[in-house]
Formats: structure tokens, sequence, C-alpha cells
């Protein structure tokens, strides 16, 4: 789907949720044999930032990235992302 689009159709996206949701996007499309191992780490990402976060601690790139995509599908399916 288009940046736009996506912009349009889900205003709550912030730049860098957007930014995520296409980089994720992308890298699990490209590699199709990979992509359930790729989403597992992905998923495993969110679960360490979630829990760094929690706690203070400052977050890895990799789990910064995991966590924008999260709150970017949490916002395109009308969830709360706090």
């Amino acid at each position: 789907m288009e940046p736009e689009r996506l912009r349009r159709e889900f205003p709550a996206l912030s730049d860098e949720d957007l930014a995520a949701y296409e980089a994720v996007t992308r890298a699990l499309l490209a590699h199709p044999s990979s992509r359930g191992r790729r989403l597992a780490a992905i998923l495993a990402a969110v679960d360490r930032a979630r829990e760094k976060e929690a706690a203070g601690v400052a977050l890895e790139e990799e789990e910064r990235q995991a966590a924008a995509y999260a709150r970017a599908l949490a916002k395109m399916q009308g969830r709360r992302t706090e």
C-alpha cells in the first residue's frame, strides 16, 4: 500500500510508525522462505521493547523499529497503543 494512502486511511500513524511498517513489510515480502523466522524475531523484539520501555531502559534500533511496527499495526486495526 502506498504511504500517502496509508496516511489518509490511518491518520493516527506517525512518521516513525509508517517508516517501520514499510521497512518491516518490505523485509518480510522480500524473503518469503524466511518470513516465519523473521516475523518471530520481530515479535520477540516487540516483547523486549515493551519490557525495556516499562523498565525505562533504552531500546536497540531493532527493538525501536519493531515497537513502531507493532504500534502501526495496532493503529491500523483500531486498537489503543498505550
